[in-house]
């Protein structure tokens, strides 16, 4: 029987992070340590690394996720180890988990089984801090707003035109529409406003997408929070904002270095959801990782669909990072229920189900190839996986000319993806990367959604009301050059959750158009996807206690 993550992880010898941090050449005095197993890594040091040459970038990606489960990020940290166990100095770069989840229904984000980073409770469970940074800094530009108006609305903002929302790092939809500024004049001006899970918040984007400081400061000041009642907007910075906003993220945005349960170095840094915001860790991690290593292997949330085409359309045409291979994270169970085969039945050898499920792989294939980059596919094992299932994928993959290589890492570590990690050196050093974003700049922003829409996610048109389509024409006037962030369901290639596979000549219904003028980009709404999630009839939190020792249980 096996163990649970969190006793695999409590049983890991893990080392003092400053051997970690020495490991990658990183002086002692250049970590800044929070307790013996964190610390984060001064400017300084950064800066001085400038001159380093860049290592190999590696994107993990995956299906459409399903309730059985693909394993994504315990593959990513598992070719990690894989690489670094056949002598590539590898640095593994993760988001930082939200505790929406970890409460919620999906669980933590620090991998699985014997492919984990560690302290696993530290990462899962506040960490260095600094999503409470992230959100303290969004709710201050917000109190900052009202206490504008309250004092006289120099800006005369229009209290019915205020964007910004508050954000808290919780699933809760009691939160998402509420009455502010009630009980009488000494209590500001009432109106409508809600709150957002701090990991869909434009400062968190911001936070991600800056390459130091003074951008970050810069981008800050661009958000656009309100309107005027003539009509125009009004930005962070004319309300004095984005400097103490700055200050307060100033050593959140140093990256974190942690660890694996193989003592192999990992940045965690950023933590963006990918169906309702861009998807991927911090610039600043994942460049500090490629100063540091020749190889480094990172993530992008959900399904190729979403984070994937949201790292190479948003995150790598922003940062001028260029990757040399993706790989494709499959299980058997997953793509049994792409096949139409329920949870309760999936411990039943079918590989017919499997070559059906096998559609929503093909696409996920294809899409990334659009990007011009090498993929290979990781078949997440299972135990109960059986050979003529993991052989169908195999098949598959083969008629795509594309590898599928079967990994066991969560059940042995970093040596149970070496096979995996030898492919992915063979793609990363024959050159074969001309990677590519899927549309230019100067594109519409109406044709942006299309491409996206049709070539990636099978659609036949995308529809929309005329509020909606008013809202894109005013936004292309000014930011016709922002790249697209969909904020759709993760579940499916369309904006029903329950089509799985690869559905086709579907339509992409448009909600809202949201501009994060910091960011830099245009939020699409698809559906009725939302940025507060709620949590599930049977949290996770339910089942989270201390013992009498004061240990944690119930994590996972």
């Amino acid at each position: 029987m096996s163990l649970p993550d969190i006793d695999i992880a409590r049983s890991a010898n893990m080392k003092n992070i400053a051997v970690i941090g020495d490991q990658l050449g990183i002086p002692k005095d250049s970590l800044l340590s929070y307790g013996h197993h964190k610390a984060k890594i001064d400017y300084d040091f950064i800066a001085a690394s400038q001159q380093q040459p860049l290592g190999k970038l590696i994107l993990v990606t995956a299906v459409s996720p399903t309730p059985a489960g693909e394993g994504k990020t315990t593959t990513t940290i598992g070719l990690g180890d894989a690489l670094n166990g056949i002598g590539k100095k590898t640095v593994i770069c993760l988001r930082e988990p939200s505790l929406g989840p970890c409460f919620g229904m999906k669980g933590g984000a620090a991998g699985g089984g014997y492919a984990q980073v560690v302290p696993m409770e530290d990462i899962n469970l506040h960490f260095t801090g600094d999503f409470h940074a992230i959100g303290a800094a969004h709710n201050l530009l917000a109190a900052l707003i009202d206490n504008h108006i309250h004092w006289g609305n120099k800006l005369a903002i229009d209290p019915r035109r205020i964007s910004w929302r508050r954000v808290m790092d919780m699933n809760e939809r009691a939160l998402r529409n509420i009455n502010i500024g009630l009980g009488g004049a000494t209590n500001g001006v009432p109106r409508e406003s809600g709150f957002d899970i701090t990991v869909a918040s434009e400062i968190m984007a911001i936070f991600c997408l800056a390459n130091d400081l003074a951008e970050l400061q810069q981008s800050l000041g661009d958000i656009i929070v309100a309107q005027t009642f003539a009509g125009e907007p009004v930005h962070a910075r004319d309300l004095d904002a984005n400097g103490s906003m700055a200050a307060l993220l100033k050593d959140a945005f140093k990256p974190n270095l942690v660890q694996t349960l193989e003592n192999n170095p990992a940045l965690i840094h950023g933590g963006p959801f990918a169906n309702i915001a861009h998807g991927c860790n911090s610039v600043i991690a994942t460049k500090t990782a490629l100063l540091l290593g020749d190889y480094v292997v990172t993530e992008a949330g959900f399904g190729a669909e979403l984070g994937a085409e949201k790292f190479f359309n948003i995150k790598c045409r922003k940062s001028g990072l260029k990757p040399s291979v993706a790989v494709i994270v499959a299980t058997v169970r997953a793509l049994k229920m792409h096949g139409g085969v329920s949870r309760n039945k999936l411990h039943i050898d079918n590989p017919k189900a499997v070559a059906k499920g096998c559609s929503n792989l093909s696409r996920h294939i294809r899409n990334t190839g659009q990007f011009g980059i090498p993929v290979v596919v990781a078949i997440n094992r299972f135990s109960d996986d059986s050979a003529a299932e993991i052989e169908t994928i195999r098949k598959h993959c083969e008629a795509l000319n594309v590898a599928a290589i079967d990994c066991t890492h969560w059940s042995d570590g970093g040596k149970g993806a070496q096979a995996l990690a030898r492919q992915v050196v063979t793609l990363c050093e024959t050159g074969h990367s001309q990677f590519r974003t899927l549309y230019d700049d100067d594109l519409p922003l109406w044709d942006k959604i299309e491409k996206i829409a049709q070539l990636l996610y099978g659609a036949e048109e995308v529809i929309a009301d005329q509020k909606v389509r008013n809202q894109i024409k005013n936004l292309q006037r000014r930011y016709g050059h922002f790249p697209i962030c969909m904020a759709k369901t993760q579940y499916s290639f369309s904006t029903d959750p329950s089509l799985r596979g690869a559905p086709s000549h579907h339509s992409v219904p448009l909600s809202e158009v949201r501009l994060a003028n910091g960011a830099g980009f245009i939020v699409v709404v698809c559906g009725d996807i939302m940025t507060m999630p709620g949590l599930p009839r049977n949290p996770a939190a339910n089942a989270i206690s201390l013992d009498s020792e004061g240990e944690i249980q119930g994590l996972f």
